[in-house]
């Protein structure tokens, strides 16, 4: 897919020196893979304390 983006130059200046990659559609693609990580994460950890289970459920029961 082909996007045009205005990207602040210093922005992307500073990400290639930090994360070693070769072009800006390097940098934008590994910006875009930590973000969706990041939102997954963020799911997974909004469901603490929304499972209920029981306390006294005998797990070695079904050994």
């Amino acid at each position: 897919m082909t996007i045009n983006l205005q990207i602040d130059e210093a922005l992307i200046k500073e990400a290639l020196a930090l994360g070693n990659q070769q072009t800006e559609r390097d940098v934008v693609e590994q910006a875009l893979r930590e973000y969706v990580q990041r939102r997954k994460q963020q799911m997974v950890v909004d469901l603490f304390g929304t499972i209920d289970y029981e306390e006294d459920y005998n797990y070695k029961q079904q050994r």
